[in-house]
């Protein structure tokens, strides 16, 4: 019965592993950009389950109202993450 360490596809141990870390501003642009394109969506959804009879705007308008509006918040978090993102591949750049 072989071992696993006889087994070819098995690296040697102490084999070195280069992490390079993500750089400045990358997550804000991600999430930014997730959070703009899924607020209206959800806006809607809720809106859509909300009984509103007695307002002037119907639910589904102001769940959607809502929605973009925390939409721009996530266009405002993922352009400053693209500045920083910027300002780090620049940074790079210059060295």
């Amino acid at each position: 019965m072989a071992s696993l360490d006889d087994d070819p596809a098995t690296p040697a141990p102490g084999r070195p592993v280069i992490l390079e870390p993500t750089p400045a501003g990358l997550w804000p642009v991600i999430l930014g950009v997730v959070i703009a394109l899924l607020a209206p969506l959800f806006g809607f959804l809720i809106g859509s389950g909300l009984d509103g009879r007695d307002s002037a705007l119907s639910p589904l308008q102001l769940g959607l109202i809502a929605g973009i509006v925390v939409g721009a918040g996530g266009v405002v978090v993922a352009l400053a993450g693209a500045r920083r993102l910027y300002g780090t591949w620049r940074a790079g750049q210059d060295g």
